[in-house]
């Protein structure tokens, strides 16, 4: 039987290229996310194409349309063996102007989904034996621009949620590991500029590919002797000295 993975937030961007990327390993994929339209036609690109998918609506700071996603994938596969919490969205306010609704829903959708999320897939994994989690996080965990107090708290957050629960489930073969990753460019290339790729110490901005790449590596069973750990993937630049000359 394949295994099955819930990618949330995978009708675009990131998400897209984590369930494209296991698709093509021949996982049963669950595109999760509030978007049914490009979720949608992501569903029917794969069924195309001879893989296994299924869009499924969630609204990932709705606890209520969080359980009704983990039940329809175990009604629809029989398991969830493979999570990936991608979905997030961000909103650059000043401190003296975010509201409370407004840090609620970011903290909620960026954070709290990840927990509940995580709880429900695991005690399905249990079931199996075992399982995988991947919470992508941000770079902005570990430093910040300015006006993004709640988004930078809810990534950091999830790093520190990543090891508590890589703890806590650590006696049901279940890892739970984290990717914050740097500038990643979703659009056209062609966007990009010269100074854009060549203030990275890797030569160039990231791709969805290189966080997809990660999550198939992290969730890959011959590697969980890696749990709790928070895996950077930005080119380089938070090792890099910044200074003005």
């Amino acid at each position: 039987m394949n295994k099955t993975v819930i990618v949330t937030g995978a009708s675009n961007g990131i998400g897209r290229a984590i369930a494209k990327a296991y698709a093509a390993a021949y996982l049963n994929v669950i595109i999760a996310d509030i978007d049914e339209e490009n979720g949608t036609i992501l569903q029917d690109e794969l069924l195309a194409q001879g893989y296994t998918a299924e869009f499924i609506r969630c609204d990932v700071s709705d606890p209520d349309s969080i359980e009704r996603l983990l039940s329809e994938s175990v009604k629809k596969f029989g398991s969830i063996d493979i999570l990936i919490n991608n979905a997030g969205i961000s909103e650059f306010i000043s401190p003296d102007d975010v509201s409370v609704e407004k840090w609620d829903l970011i903290l909620n959708t960026n954070l709290r989904a990840a927990f509940l999320l995580t709880r429900g897939a695991a005690k399905e994994m249990k079931k199996r034996g075992g399982g995988s989690v991947v919470n992508i996080a941000s770079t902005r965990a570990l430093m910040s621009e300015k006006d993004s107090e709640a988004y930078a708290a809810s990534k950091g957050g999830l790093l520190a949620l990543t090891h508590a629960m890589a703890l806590s489930y650590s006696g049901h073969n279940v890892t739970v590991n984290c990717i914050s990753p740097g500038w990643i460019h979703a659009g056209d290339a062609d966007d990009l500029r010269d100074i854009d790729h060549q203030q990275h110490p890797s030569n160039r901005v990231g791709t969805p590919d290189d966080i997809a790449r990660a999550c198939l590596f992290l969730t890959d069973e011959a590697n969980d002797f890696i749990t709790g750990e928070n895996l950077v993937i930005d080119g380089g630049m938070t090792r890099k000295m910044i200074y003005e000359h």
